[in-house]
């Protein structure tokens, strides 16, 4: 069985945290002076630093509907080399997947 998407857990335990993390984060994108896309490479890169799959991931179809590129996917999970190895060993096949599988 697979496993729920821990953001439907989330949401119908606890909605109201919920909500309240998703505006806080519209927040930081909407006030960092940002453009959508070079905002959606940089989390992936600090999520990919974190070995955090599953983010790198919904990001980088964020990421897709914003502009990026799959180089541009590939480069910010590769930009963490810079602090080590386990960044890209833990994301960038599933970067790059979900960068194919993500619509248009």
């Amino acid at each position: 069985m697979a496993q729920p998407n821990f953001f439907e857990v989330w949401g119908k335990e606890s909605p109201e945290t919920m909500q309240a993390f998703m505006d806080f984060a519209g927040k930081v994108q909407n006030q960092g002076g940002l453009d959508a896309k070079t905002f959606q490479l940089i989390y992936i890169a600090l999520q990919a630093q974190n070995g955090a799959v599953g983010s790198v991931a919904g990001h980088t179809a964020f990421a897709k509907k914003a502009g990026a590129t799959r180089e541009e996917v590939r480069g910010a999970v590769l930009t963490t080399l810079m602090l080590g190895i386990n960044g890209v060993a833990d994301c960038l096949t599933a970067a790059l997947e979900a960068y194919d599988n993500a619509p248009a």
